[in-house]
């Protein structure tokens, strides 16, 4: 197994593509920190984890905390062993216009979604330095690059931590650390997050189609844990949205403006009853799947030929790039 021995924590390890990491670390023979808040989602998950053979501690706090961050981290280290890999997942966000938004909303989710991200590295680092081994992964967003309306705080958290990684990632390049970071830009994914996340908008909150399964970002993941790529774009519609910005950001301003509304949102009303996990979870366990799977891809040309470059590049020169792309089929379809 491809983490056999290895100790993992997660955060945001509840639900959604936290919930995802999990389950594929433990499938491939890692140990399990699970971080969030919810304990019914914690258990589920550590349920699964123990299913598949291996260790889980259950870790239920805060993200925004930063002293219980550390605890976490030394209980780990303490009862499953030093940690390896810490995988920075954690968030929430507010759909809203800016107008509409309340000082404590952006101050939330600014502690959940970027501080959060800054207390688990350091934690990690804590751990990581004496060693000079272990690998961080920050899970990003194309929202990174390229923010969108209706979530101008959850955009701006996520361009917050590519600035923060990029300035870790110089500093340990100085200190010749063996450590390694990665972060990985996700497109729109099918996870429960639009059920909870607090919203203004009169429909039901949607992801920006295409929308693709956890599952796949969680074998990025795998992958990035293996071969610590700086950075990995996933999905075309997140390197267009990165390339769209760098080319003609204002033309992108406009064609968001006329249609970044409707795409967030369904023709389904939002309940008076539904309740948010702005400030505390959602009863229940979510699991990792959302309300979309009809609507979702299960995999990525793109993410499949950046994780098998030397079959897809070999393919391409003997057959051409119709026989590569459905290599990359195969590939993804056999992971």
């Amino acid at each position: 197994m491809r983490f056999a021995g290895q100790v993992v924590v997660v955060t945001g390890a509840s639900s959604g593509v936290g919930r995802a990491i999990v389950r594929a670390f433990a499938d491939e023979g890692a140990d399990l920190g699970l971080i969030a808040r919810s304990v019914e989602g914690l258990e589920g998950a550590a349920a699964e984890v123990r299913a598949a053979g291996q260790r889980a501690l259950i870790l239920p706090l805060d993200i925004a905390d930063a002293d219980a961050v550390e605890a976490a981290a030394a209980r780990v280290e303490a009862e499953l062993g030093p940690i390896d890999i810490w995988v920075n997942n954690a968030m929430t966000s507010v759909f809203s216009p800016i107008s509409e938004m309340t000082p404590d909303e952006f101050r939330r989710v600014t502690e959940v979604t970027y501080l959060g991200y800054v207390y688990g590295t350091l934690s990690a680092l804590r751990s990581m330095r004496d060693r000079d081994a272990g690998t961080i992964i920050q899970i990003g967003s194309a929202l990174a690059y390229r923010s969108i309306p209706l979530q101008s705080a959850y955009c701006a958290a996520k361009a917050a931590i590519r600035g923060f990684t990029d300035s870790l990632r110089t500093e340990i390049l100085h200190d010749g650390s063996n450590v390694k970071v990665s972060m990985l830009q996700l497109p729109a994914v099918n996870t429960p997050q639009f059920e909870v996340v607090k919203t203004r908008l009169s429909g039901r909150p949607q992801p920006v189609p295409p929308i693709y399964q956890p599952e796949m970002i969680a074998e990025a993941v795998l992958w990035a844990a293996e071969h610590h790529p700086r950075e990995m774009v996933i999905g075309w519609s997140a390197l267009k949205a990165i390339i769209g910005q760098k080319l003609a950001p204002g033309l992108v301003d406009r064609y968001l403006a006329k249609t970044g509304y409707s795409a967030q949102q369904t023709d389904e009303p939002v309940s008076p009853d539904r309740r948010d996990n702005l400030y505390e979870p959602v009863p229940g366990d979510q699991g990792a799947h959302g309300r979309f799977d009809s609507r979702s891809r299960s995999w990525a040309p793109l993410l499949t030929a950046r994780m098998n470059p030397l079959a897809v590049a070999s393919m391409v020169s003997a057959f051409g790039l119709a026989a590569a792309v459905g290599l990359a089929s195969t590939l993804v379809r056999k992971s």
